[in-house]
């Protein structure tokens, strides 16, 4: 099934599917439970829009790559350009908010940071990146007050407060947009809370934006 682009409350979505921009380690406990340092700036990579996938449809995980990882994140859809912004400009940029899975294989990811080369690898991968239908941003009052929850097997795995983002949204996009433009279609991951672990064939998953957003789904 091909991915498009769709907000919450049906309406239409004319956004191109665009690439999405992804911040690793912006949740402080997140990065302690994989012992990695607390950046100082946005850790920034990119998954291509093959990437792309409806997060309520089965997901598709490699089976021959080692243990893949859910890593459940905070997603904004980027309605107008972005370039060189000042961070009191980026909110109005935001077309909506959603949920998505920074699907990532961990194993392959370790090896690939022993050797000092890029994550693309094991984080984009065809499928690595479901996403859910999006929030209009004109229903959403304070972003730093919205909570997001992912259950696996009915017990509860992450469960994040995206008022403890180390980069906030503004400054994140703001930062983003000094080094690449952000188009309109475009997909920008906030990072993810702790407690990420490995997915297994039959898991059935969970995901909630503080009762704006449930998605239901299972690993294929």
């Amino acid at each position: 099934m091909l991915y498009q682009h769709r907000f919450s409350d049906d309406r239409p979505c004319e956004l191109p599917n665009g690439k999405i921009v992804c911040v690793g380690r912006n949740y402080a406990e997140h990065a302690r439970e994989l012992n990695n340092p607390i950046p100082k700036q946005p850790l920034l990579f990119i998954k291509p829009s093959t990437a792309l996938a409806a997060l309520d449809q089965p997901l598709a995980i490699p089976r021959d790559r080692g243990e893949c990882h859910h890593e459940l994140e905070l997603a904004l859809l980027i309605g107008q350009p972005l370039s060189e912004a000042r961070a009191e400009e980026t909110l109005a940029a935001i077309a909506g908010y959603g949920l998505a899975l920074d699907l990532t294989l961990r194993e392959l990811q370790s090896q690939l940071k022993e050797k000092g080369q890029p994550w693309e690898r094991a984080k984009a991968f065809d499928g690595a990146c479901p996403v859910s239908a999006f929030v209009p941003a004109a229903a959403i009052g304070d972003w730093k007050a919205l909570r997001l929850q992912l259950q696996r097997n009915g017990a509860l795995q992450q469960d994040g407060q995206c008022r403890d983002m180390l980069f906030p949204i503004e400054a994140l996009l703001a930062d983003i947009s000094q080094s690449f433009t952000l188009l309109p279609g475009d997909i920008v991951l906030t990072g993810t809370p702790a407690g990420v672990g490995p997915l297994n064939p039959g898991d059935r998953l969970r995901c909630e934006l503080d009762g704006l957003l449930t998605v239901e789904t299972t690993v294929g």
